[in-house]
Parts: structure tokens; sequence; C-alpha cells
């Protein structure tokens, strides 16, 4: 939903706009060669059906719906003007249109999560540590504590789903682990101890090759963030590609971004090339990708099929190249070297013809 979806636009805008806004950036998607994504913040529900029903071309989407966040942490966009509701305020339309929900203490965590998995969330999100584009966390901060984390767990565990976070650091990660989360989203500030708990517990890291810190934010606060993300997301790497069994996917983080950079979407895969071997990446980016979808188990994953594989009985997604990815994988991440994109057995671009 936010994608290249102008921040103004989200905050301010029309809301009926902004999701036809977000059939583009689908479709652009799918021709990038996505078939399927995991969509881990905002109203992506209306948008899935649309694409599940055929109406429109897209990725099939497993959404989170809202990110849940507490008061002043990750998901508090709120302006400075714009109190909470308790203190006389009024809820912000992000959050009236169900893009994150605000939640304090375990009984709001669990009933965001409630009312997300009413939505048809998949699984859930949950912000646990500061964030690099918030306008006032401190990046190193934890948030939420273990009793609120474990309530957001023992919804979606009773729902057969699983929690997923959004932190950097091991303080932040390790109580959510104890807590019961099974995915962390980002991770690189995490030290060697941490990944090697993930490998054993088998949580997965759901990372992002954030090694590029010169794309400016909205603040000088957030640009002093990043550059520390960066300069962790090197470190991080290398110890995870040391750490055997450790389940890695590939993502990206992309919101409000210039059409020139989400047009790059894929191309990011080759930043991990410093620390993985092509068929390592795209491992990362299918099957790892697959497995962790899965996890949604059996009542809420919208597409209970296989995914990430060609065999028989999967989903026939498939995408043909000219060349070998397993060597060059710039034969994948060029998108105009795809030649034909198949998804469900359907063919959404033949360049043979």
């Amino acid at each position: 939903m936010f994608s290249s979806l102008p921040q103004a636009a989200l905050l301010f805008g029309e809301p009926n706009f902004n999701v036809i806004y977000a059939t583009k950036d689908a479709k652009a998607m799918l021709m990038r060669g996505i078939t399927t994504i995991r969509d881990l913040s905002g109203n992506t529900f209306g948008l899935k059906k649309a694409i599940d029903e055929g109406l429109v071309p897209g990725p099939r989407i497993y959404p989170a719906g809202g990110m849940i966040s507490q008061t002043a942490g990750h998901g508090d966009f709120r302006l400075p003007n714009q109190k909470h509701p308790e203190y006389g305020g009024a809820w912000p339309a992000l959050y009236q249109q169900g893009h994150g929900y605000l939640a304090d203490g375990p009984t709001e965590v669990m009933r965001a999560t409630r009312e997300n998995l009413k939505n048809g969330a998949s699984q859930i999100k949950l912000a646990t540590g500061g964030g690099y584009a918030s306008p006032a966390d401190p990046l190193m901060g934890i948030q939420y504590t273990f009793e609120e984390i474990k309530a957001a767990v023992d919804v979606a565990k009773n729902w057969g789903t699983y929690v997923t976070i959004h932190s950097y650091f091991p303080e932040s990660i390790n109580m959510a682990i104890d807590a019961g989360i099974k995915d962390v989203a980002h991770g690189q500030l995490l030290d060697k101890a941490t990944l090697e708990r993930m490998a054993k517990e088998e949580v997965f890291l759901s990372t992002q090759a954030f090694t590029l810190c010169s794309e400016p934010q909205n603040s000088e606060f957030s640009n002093e963030k990043l550059a520390i993300v960066c300069v962790g997301t090197k470190k991080m790497y290398q110890m995870a590609s040391e750490i055997p069994n450790l389940k890695v996917t590939w993502g990206t983080d992309m919101f409000f971004l210039p059409q020139d950079q989400f047009e790059g979407q894929v191309k990011q895969m080759e930043r991990l090339l410093p620390w993985f071997k092509p068929a390592e990446i795209l491992k990362m980016a299918t099957g790892n990708a697959g497995e962790l979808f899965k996890m949604s188990g059996p009542l809420m994953n919208p597409y209970p099929g296989d995914l990430g594989v060609i065999k028989e009985g999967a989903y026939a997604d498939m995408l043909l190249v000219d060349g070998n990815p397993l060597e060059k994988l710039d034969a994948i991440t060029n998108k105009d070297n795809l030649l034909i994109i198949m998804k469900d057995g359907k063919i959404f671009k033949n360049t043979l013809k």
C-alpha cells in the first residue's frame, strides 16, 4: 500500500485513490517476476481480494494488516500537533483506515491482534524496537514489554499462526523470542550469539540489504539512525553467511519511494553478492520464503499449496530467463531479461511470441 505512494497521500489523501494507486505498484511487482509477497504493514485486504479474483494483476499477498505499535513507538506517525485520543485528540486517517494500530498494554495488543486476524491477516506484525524512519523513537529503544509481546503471540497461536517483529538489536529481539515470536523482520544490528540462537530455535531472519546510506530520510534524526543500521547490515550478513541452518529470507522494506527507486526492488538482490552465492540468494527469495509463508498454518494460510518450488502439485509460478541465474544473478534481477512470467499457470509476460 505504501510502496511508491507519497507519504502525504497516505496521511491526508483520498483513501480510495490510494488503493487504486496500489494496483499500479502491485502490477509492477508482478512484472519484475515477484509472484507472492508477504506484506507486513498496511491494509492490503481489499487489494489482495482483487488480485485473487483476477480483477487486477499482482502477486499473491500474505497480509499482516496494520502493524501494531506502542504509543511513541516505531508505528506512531502522528504529527507533533496530534494528541493521542486518550488525551483529547482524534485518530489520524492512517489508523482509521487500518494501516496501523497504536496499542498499549496486553489487553489493547490482544484487541489489535484480533482485529487484524478478523480482517484476514495471515500473520501478525509487532514493532518491538526503534526504527530509522520513525520520527520520535530512539533506534535502540526496547518497545513493548514481554507481557505485551506474549499477548500477541498467544492470540496468534490460538489462530494457528505466528508473530513477526520489527526490531534491529539483540536485547529487544531476544526478549521477543523468549515471548514466542517466530520471525525477525530486520535484525541488522544482531550479534552472533543471537543469530546462533535463532538458527537453533528455527526463528527466521527476514532481513533486508540496507547497505546504501546515501538515500536521504525525512530528518537528520532519521539519517543518523539509518547510518547506524547501514554499518550493522554488512556485519550481520557476514555473520549470517557463516551460521549453518539459519533460516534467512530475502525481502525489501520499500515505502514512500520515488518511482525510480521502487523500480530497483529486485535489483537489491545483487547487494547480497559480497556474502552469498547467486543460488543462495535465489533460495532466500523462493524456497526459504515459501517455508516461512507456510507458518501461517492451516487456518490462516490463504494459499496452502507449495510456493517457491517447482514440483508437481505446487503453484505454477515460473520465470524463463536468458542465461543461468545460478551463475549470474542479473539473469533474474534484470527485468528486461525475464522472457516469460507465469503465475498460477497463467502467463503475464511472453516475449517469445
